[in-house]
């Protein structure tokens, strides 16, 4: 099928699109500058040395050199992408292809027939499912202040490109979750979320796919600025959306299933972070060290992207 690829967390295109000449042609930049947070350098740790799902490459626990940098402390938000979109005429990778990838419960009621993944049928695909109707044609436009989705990898380089940033590197991106707090599994502590008592994160409660309960308040996105801030002062590091990173997805690995998995996976790009669609029983990658990849010009309404800058 053409619709995209069996994978846990995010569906894939198969039909790869190259990246928008038009990155490398941005004249303007953004009227006000973006909020940028000091992350200290220095000895930065990279995964865990125990890997709950070891076929994504999260162990072992390394160590790495990292001088500092500055993070946005939310995920780019829908005012943000409409003020590139407004000044560049940018057009998303979604809106060129005329469709993307919408969670089953989601597709607009008027759409009678859509074509599903295999392996994963609660993703459909969706004509005219775009960041300004991330769930289809007439469902509602996304809030401001909520993370733009539905982006591509190469969409997201776009806007790093036209702010003056960049993606972070997987390193970058971990040692920024951990605020300070070491080898942790989430960017609170080790405490476990679940489904009723302790909510520090937009995740899905109740059973997946068939129930989400919205416990923590929010059965999509929320807002980028929701819940407590880590120890760095970022908002959302997991759960909410999937953040884009800068590097390939690679998984270092002896066993044939994962050779042949990665084999299908040439060319992704890593994700990290989780989302509102993430459940213990399903996809528990809600961890600073859980990883996911996806193909570049993919795109779907629980991936979104925040922007780094090299320190001064």
């Amino acid at each position: 099928m053409d619709a995209g690829q069996k994978g846990c967390c995010s569906p894939a295109r198969e039909t790869k699109t190259n990246a928008p000449s038009e990155v490398l042609l941005f004249k303007s930049k953004p009227a006000n500058p973006m909020v940028k947070i000091d992350i200290p350098g220095g000895t930065a740790l990279l995964g865990t040395s125990a890997p709950l799902i070891a076929d994504d490459g999260e162990g072992p626990l390394r160590r790495k050199k990292l001088r500092p940098f500055r993070m946005a402390p939310n995920t780019v938000t829908n005012a943000e992408f409409a003020e590139f979109v407004a000044a560049t005429d940018y057009v998303t990778e979604a809106e060129r292809i005329g469709w993307s990838f919408v969670f089953f419960s989601d597709v607009p009621s008027d759409v009678r027939e859509t074509q599903a993944v295999l392996g994963t049928e609660w993703w459909r695909r969706v004509d005219g499912a775009t960041w300004l109707a991330p769930h289809g044609p007439g469902t509602v436009q996304p809030a401001p202040d909520h993370p733009v989705v539905q982006v591509s990898w190469n969409d997201a380089v776009a806007f790093a490109r036209w702010c003056g940033g960049r993606l972070p590197s997987e390193a970058e991106w971990e040692h920024a979750a951990r605020g300070g707090l070491g080898d942790v599994r989430y960017p609170w502590g080790d405490a476990e979320p679940d489904d009723e008592t302790h909510m520090p994160c937009n995740i899905w409660q109740g059973s997946f796919p068939a129930k989400n309960t919205g416990a923590d308040g929010f059965a999509h996105t929320a807002p980028a600025h929701s819940f407590a801030p880590n120890g760095y002062g970022l908002y959302n590091m997991v759960g909410n959306v999937w953040e884009w990173t800068a590097d390939r997805y690679r998984v270092k690995s002896l066993k044939k299933s994962v050779e042949r998995k990665m084999a299908g996976m040439r060319g992704f790009r890593l994700l990290k972070g989780g989302s509102y669609l993430c459940h213990r029983s399903y996809c528990y990658r809600y961890r600073i060290a859980a990883r996911s990849g996806n193909s570049p010009d993919s795109a779907t309404p629980h991936q979104g992207f925040r922007i780094v800058w090299d320190a001064p």
